[in-house]
């Protein structure tokens, strides 16, 4: 697949040269990362996972207050106390496990849901450079190693105006972003 991608790229490359065909390429993960959209998704997320941490730990803390108790008091309960408290353990477990499962099904499909329309909104604003400005294919500039600048423009810097994402913001600077909010956190 890669060595059909890139002989069609060479084929394009080729094309470019002798046919002044337009050629561009962007950062798509950087611009999407970067607009103030994500920043709003990265923060809906972190909500919904606190939330969903502390109800976990909340039926954690339930689980092992009823664990401690029944190692400290099942030698002098009856069997028919321990068999129920035993049940009690095993289905407050089960729940714990159901509800690890079903909240990250339920945050992986809100983040879906939160990311689709900025993905979205990034491509249609490349979409719009690249017939504004007459190139016939825009690549992602993650999905390549070279880019001839002379015959491949990046239009990275032109969509991040567009997005209205500041010209200084760079996934560095995201990154100590993330990293200071962490630790105020």
């Amino acid at each position: 697949m890669k060595k059909i991608f890139l002989l069609a790229a060479m084929a394009l490359f080729t094309l470019s040269a002798s046919a002044q065909v337009k050629i561009a390429h962007v950062n798509f993960s950087e611009l999407y990362q970067l607009t103030s959209d994500a920043d709003a998704a990265r923060s809906t997320m972190a909500a919904a996972q606190k939330e969903a941490n502390e109800t976990f730990q909340s039926m954690y803390e339930e689980f092992q207050t009823k664990y401690n108790e029944y190692q400290q008091k099942s030698s002098t309960w009856t069997p028919a106390i321990k068999e129920n408290k035993e049940k009690e353990l095993s289905e407050i477990n089960n729940r714990l496990q159901e509800f690890q499962q079903s909240i990250q099904q339920e945050l992986a499909q809100k983040e879906q849901q939160l990311y689709e329309p900025i993905i979205a909104k990034v491509r249609e604003t490349v979409e719009k450079l690249a017939k504004s400005g007459g190139y016939a294919m825009v690549f992602d500039s993650s999905q390549y190693l070279y880019a001839d600048d002379t015959i491949c423009k990046d239009l990275t810097a032109d969509a991040k105006k567009a997005l209205g994402i500041p010209a200084d913001r760079t996934l560095e600077s995201l990154q100590k972003e993330l990293q200071a909010q962490a630790q105020q956190q």
